[in-house]
């Protein structure tokens, strides 16, 4: 999975814009609501380009940022100068222990067996895991139903789409944390079709395919996107899983 999440570096640039932010401050307000004291050190996990450093930036104390990718981190580090970057895999990477741990939306994407673990580890005595990000949808059904029948048609399959409650459930099962707890959101985002087609691009799926084969489905959803009139509503379903070492 290492391997496939360095493929996010070949957009580095078209992540950064085409990718949706969070609501930082509300975010930011729940994490800290949730630990408590302010945070002497916060590590982020997985940083990519900074979307998920907006919001942990805004709870203080020194933020030092793993990514595994010299092309995303060059981003990150254009925008967030004054944060610490350190380019290794989390697997690999020597940080001291924070008081809170946030990651989002790269989660998945660490090594299964050893991912609650190495937080853990990589936490203070009470110290919190944030795990946050949000799964696209879209506001009208039938809109929904025009993508995920161009998918279907080009690649056999309706897109993919992980369980919203896959962090939370890694996370208590693990038995590394205590006081597990899941938030959820919601946010409708317009966006135009030439939008949407860059958002696209920056999925892990497409990023797997061939560029024949990328063209191919950016065809199909270019279509899809026109039958039903051009700009669609995401309805971005956020979740934020809170968790205290054990």
């Amino acid at each position: 999975m290492a391997g496939m999440a360095m493929r996010f570096g070949e957009v580095a640039d078209i992540y950064e814009d085409a990718r949706p932010g969070y609501d930082a401050p509300a975010l930011a307000r729940a994490i800290a609501g949730y630990h408590g004291a302010p945070p002497g050190r916060v590590l982020e996990v997985g940083a990519g380009t900074g979307k998920g450093t907006e919001v942990l930036a805004r709870l203080g104390g020194e933020l030092t940022c793993v990514e595994p990718d010299e092309r995303m981190a060059s981003v990150l580090r254009s925008r967030f100068p004054a944060v610490e970057v350190v380019v290794a895999p989390f697997e690999e990477a020597r940080v001291e222990p924070a008081d809170v741990l946030g990651c989002a939306l790269a989660w998945h994407w660490l090594d299964p067996r050893r991912r609650c673990r190495l937080a853990a580890e990589a936490l203070r005595p009470g110290g919190t895991l944030a795990v946050f990000g949000h799964r696209y949808a879209y506001a009208d059904p039938a809109h929904a139903a025009a993508i995920d029948a161009a998918f279907l048609a080009v690649e056999g399959r309706a897109s993919a789409v992980r369980p919203e409650t896959e962090a939370f459930d890694d996370i208590r099962a693990s038995g590394c944390f205590a006081d597990v707890r899941l938030e959820r959101s919601s946010r409708h985002l317009p966006m135009e079709p030439g939008q949407y087609l860059r958002l696209l691009r920056t999925f892990g799926p497409f990023r797997a395919k061939s560029p024949a084969d990328q063209e191919q489905t950016v065809e199909a959803l270019a279509a899809a996107l026109d039958r039903i009139g051009g700009e669609i509503v995401l309805d971005l379903r956020g979740t934020l899983t809170l968790a205290r070492k054990a």
